[in-house]
């Protein structure tokens, strides 16, 4: 389980994407949960960045045990405009879904 949760940790702070002066840039709200059975985290930052995960286990103990992940994050990109992607993993792969925000 601690591998899963550290490797959606990379991933999260990877798709976060990187500030243009990350100096400058401040942790507003950072909350983590790890349980035996799932984990959940949620952070802000003072560039617009967000995230949102939640990760359950299913069928755990079992040969069939899966990681069954949900969540969204938000940046402001270069040009401004706000994107927002909502996205699901599992055993079907990983599924987004991108909105585009007001500039």
């Amino acid at each position: 389980m601690l591998k899963y949760v550290t490797i959606v940790c990379v991933v999260a702070a990877l798709c976060a994407g990187a500030p243009q002066n990350p100096q400058d840039v401040q942790i507003l709200r950072f909350d983590s949960d790890v349980q035996p059975d799932g984990y959940s985290f949620a952070y802000e930052t003072s560039d617009g960045t967000s995230r949102q995960e939640e990760g359950k286990l299913d069928n755990p103990g079992s040969e069939n045990a899966a990681l069954t992940v949900t969540g969204q994050y938000s940046y402001v990109a270069p040009d401004g405009k706000h994107y927002t992607v909502t996205f699901t993993a599992g055993p079907n792969g990983f599924q987004p879904k991108t909105s585009l925000g007001q500039k």
